[in-house]
């Protein structure tokens, strides 16, 4: 990288309508957080399911995240969201003293410009990659619906052991999905002596212990 690129060069320019018009920029911080993006796409109802999922997690996070899962989240610094789609998670933990890396899988729809226009951080990845975490680990991972798909590209035991490499030790996941993959995945979590609580059938959220082999082990 060139350190002496000046800085406006790097900046993303402005979305350009269909007419061929930029549009202006964002609304300032923290309006931006709710208001419609400038990057979301003006066909359809892409505006209503774009509200309607803001809706949705602010509900969620109040109502069962922060109330129902016996989490402490005072104890959390950092977040990663595996599945970020429009950013919804992180916007509605957004009084909380934590940030959040909002991650878009590279199979899923590219919603990562509109995260930007939300005032949030984020970046592509390829879950049956690993992922460069350098130089931190994570406080907590959050996962909504994201194992479907990658079960049909790789093998979910490497996806868990990626978790577990990117997860402090202490640190937990919290994953919302169906009761076949939460089946599928609590085996495994099982396995690196993490601590595992259901709740209502679709949230699991587990904890990752200090546990180390023990001198008796033989190699």
């Amino acid at each position: 990288m060139n350190r002496y690129v000046p800085l406006d060069d790097c900046l993303a320019p402005l979305p350009v309508s269909s007419t061929g018009n930029s549009y202006s920029w964002p609304a300032p911080w923290p309006q931006r957080l709710s208001n419609k993006p400038p990057s979301l796409s003006a066909e359809g109802d892409a505006e209503e399911i774009f509200y309607e999922d803001t809706k949705h997690w602010s509900a969620l996070v109040s109502d069962v995240y922060l109330e129902g899962l016996s989490i402490n989240w005072s104890s959390v610094r950092n977040v990663m969201d595996m599945n970020a789609g429009y950013g919804g998670f992180a916007a509605a933990l957004i009084d909380l003293p934590l940030w959040v890396m909002n991650v878009i899988p590279v199979n899923k729809a590219d919603t990562l410009s509109m995260i930007f226009d939300r005032g949030l951080i984020g970046v592509y990845h390829d879950w049956c990659e690993s992922f460069n975490t350098y130089p931190r680990t994570y406080d907590l991972l959050h996962s909504s619906f994201l194992f479907k798909n990658l079960t049909q590209r790789c093998n979910i035991k490497d996806v868990a052991v990626e978790m577990d490499r990117v997860l402090r030790p202490g640190g937990l996941v919290l994953i919302q999905d169906t009761v076949e993959t939460i089946d599928d995945l609590s085996p495994i979590f099982l396995s690196f002596h993490w601590s595992l609580t259901l709740h209502q059938d679709q949230f699991l959220v587990g904890k990752k212990g200090f546990w180390r082999p023990d001198g008796n082990i033989r190699r």
